[in-house]
């Protein structure tokens, strides 16, 4: 697990049920799948398309501010081509929704794992 990941999971675990919960549930999903496909085992082709048929469904079900719901789908979309630019491209453009819809831990969390994710490249 990534520090990145187990920030969101602390911030998971520590806001109430509602939006903001479901937020940050759906920011980890898409943070785990970018981080996947990075070095040093970065996951297979198969089940990267797993992960994203799984992602679509999950995230289509939960309760999203308008704007982070939109910056996952379009995340989700870039995530399709399975390269580690595409991953470090998804993370560094969800720094700014996590930040103004979840807050700014949310939005660090997120921007350290873009930081990683370029030192891969």
């Amino acid at each position: 697990m990534s520090t990145a990941e187990a920030k969101l999971i602390t911030l998971i675990a520590e806001s109430a049920r509602g939006p903001q919960r479901e937020g940050l549930f759906a920011l980890w999903l898409i943070v785990r799948a970018a981080e996947a496909l990075l070095p040093p085992a970065p996951v297979s082709a198969k089940n990267h398309r797993r992960r994203l048929q799984a992602l679509e469904t999950r995230i289509g079900s939960l309760a999203l501010p308008g704007p982070l719901k939109r910056a996952l789908a379009a995340a989700r979309q870039h995530l399709e081509t399975a390269t580690p630019n595409a991953a470090a491209l998804v993370l560094s453009q969800l720094t700014a929704p996590a930040r103004e819809v979840l807050g700014v831990e949310a939005g660090d969390a997120v921007t350290v794992a873009a930081r990683t994710a370029r030192l891969h490249l």
